[in-house]
């Protein structure tokens, strides 16, 4: 495999087939996970399931994936020299010379320009959420990646934007609770990231963000601390206040488990620099995810 890729760094030409599948490697797929949030508005407005908010949160979902794409391909387009002096970012489409940067660039902007005028047909609101989503995200690529704690912020908004707008999608409002959840387990997991990578650091692992020089582990394992209390606190009060069954605390265990399971492998395991990669490698995270899924539909079936 790594002779193969190395050969493309070395010849840029490339077939039809093979621009494709770079040009759909610059959208970054296993990222896609990240918007699967989308469909939380579904899942707590168990009488909405119907067909059509089915569908239209699917839709929502993959527009919000594209719209992501294009950040990506943004930020590979303006690192391209710099990612073909990297081990292993060398590999990316537009650095191995997969894909004509020129045309990888042409390709996001008509994607940006289809996904969101899709949105905005959609639902107007939506649109305008997919917007602010993407100025969000190029401004957290260029700027606001570099400021400590806004960083993690801004990664923790991108997640209540996800939110809000699978709200918005089948016209139900959220509870601030809901909202300030999102917001406290994103951050949660945003300081796992940033903890794994001063690990990391800390073991001479070469080029690092600028802005870990400005972070601690033992300031990073505070804010998890204040974070991990906080979520618990406002997941239950969520439970207790948001209109629906009361029988919804039965998920706190759950959620308890699932984060203290998460702060053990970012202690114990130093893990946490990728939650995509966790949910998906780490078992008991998995079926915890999945059992959360299940008691939320069935205590929404029996006791609405």
């Amino acid at each position: 495999m790594l002779s193969s890729r190395t050969s493309t760094v070395s010849s840029p030409a490339t077939g039809t087939g093979s621009t494709v599948s770079g040009l759909f490697r610059l959208l970054r797929p296993k990222q896609w996970t990240k918007n699967l949030l989308l469909f939380a508005a579904l899942l707590f407005s168990f009488e909405e399931i119907r067909a059509e908010t089915i569908l239209a949160t699917l839709l929502g979902f993959i527009l919000f994936s594209f719209v992501a794409g294009c950040v990506y391909i943004l930020n590979d387009f303006v690192d391209r020299d710099r990612d073909r002096q990297h081990p292993v970012k060398k590999y990316r489409p537009m650095a191995s010379g997969q894909v004509n940067p020129s045309h990888a660039l042409l390709f996001g902007i008509i994607l940006l320009i289809l996904s969101v005028g899709t949105a905005f047909m959609m639902n107007p609101l939506f649109g305008v959420l997919c917007i602010v989503y993407f100025l969000l995200n190029v401004s957290y690529s260029f700027v606001l990646k570099h400021l400590v704690i806004l960083d993690m912020m801004t990664i923790a908004a991108g997640f209540v934007l996800r939110a809000i707008a699978g709200g918005v999608l089948i016209h139900v409002p959220f509870t601030p609770w809901f909202l300030i959840c999102t917001m406290l387990l994103s951050l949660f997991l945003a300081i796992g990231k940033r903890r794994n990578e001063l690990t990391l650091l800390e073991g001479n692992t070469g080029s690092h963000r600028k802005v870990l020089d400005n972070y601690s582990i033992t300031l990073l394992d505070q804010f998890n601390t204040i974070v991990t209390t906080a979520t618990i606190i406002s997941y239950s009060l969520f439970t207790f206040t948001s209109d629906r069954t009361i029988h919804l605390m039965w998920t706190i265990p759950l959620v308890i488990y699932g984060m203290f399971r998460y702060l053990y492998l970012i202690h114990m395991k130093s893990q946490g620099g990728s939650p995509d990669r966790v949910l998906f490698e780490d078992k008991p995270i998995l079926i915890t995810v999945i059992l959360y899924v299940i008691s939320v539909v069935t205590i929404f079936t029996i006791f609405e």
